[in-house]
């Protein structure tokens, strides 16, 4: 997927009502799970991040900082995310006890 045309968010519009349900793709384009969360706001805010599992199956939730995720829009304006992180480094991170 090619993300060049995807408009940014602009930092106040990444609040838990807008990018709750979003994708996150990884390196290979892949969607690698999605935002269940938002802990706090602005640059500090962390987002929980549902990674692997199957049909709910060995979901592990993980928390990941600001800076690690990219939200944009697509032509469609549907909100998506995209991190350089890989499945196996989300997965890697601990466990997120909210």
């Amino acid at each position: 997927m090619d993300h060049s045309s995807h408009e940014p968010l602009q930092a106040g519009e990444i609040i838990a009502a807008n990018v709750k349900g979003t994708d996150i793709y990884g390196p290979d384009d892949k969607v690698m799970g999605n935002v269940s969360e938002m802990l706090g706001t602005g640059q500090y805010a962390r987002a929980v991040i549902e990674v692997g599992g199957f049909f709910g199956i060995g979901v592990k939730q993980v928390a990941l900082d600001m800076s690690r995720i990219d939200f944009m829009r697509d032509e469609n304006g549907k909100v998506l995310a995209h991190t350089k992180m890989s499945k196996v480094e989300l997965k890697n991170l601990p466990k997120h006890r909210g």
